[in-house]
């Protein structure tokens, strides 16, 4: 896994690792049993939409992180030339987002 400095970051990856398990678990669950009825089948998909928005909410957060973080990986000629290289600063945009964060 990728050590984060972004404690919020790491949290994040973590939160995602764990609610991805818990959804396979509910889903294998849900295929072994079969669908419920009633209450308990409400709160069933209650736990998976509430697992799902969780995923979403951490991988929006660590695609945010990592297009603000990661120089662009392209190679050819063409995109490389349309780069400001002397503008950008991994640093900086960091420190940017962490006083956003405050």
């Amino acid at each position: 896994m990728i050590a984060d400095s972004n404690s919020n970051i790491a949290w994040h990856r973590v939160q995602l690792k764990k609610n991805r398990e818990a959804l396979k678990a509910l889903e294998i669950a849900r295929f072994r049993v079969g669908e419920m009825t009633g209450s308990a089948g409400q709160a069933q998909q209650k736990a998976l939409a509430d697992l799902t928005r969780k995923i979403a909410e951490s991988l929006r957060c660590i695609a945010a992180h990592e297009r603000s973080t990661k120089r662009p990986l392209a190679t050819d000629l063409r995109s490389l030339a349309q780069v400001s290289w002397a503008s950008w600063d991994a640093h900086r945009i960091s420190r940017q987002a962490r006083t956003s964060q405050r």
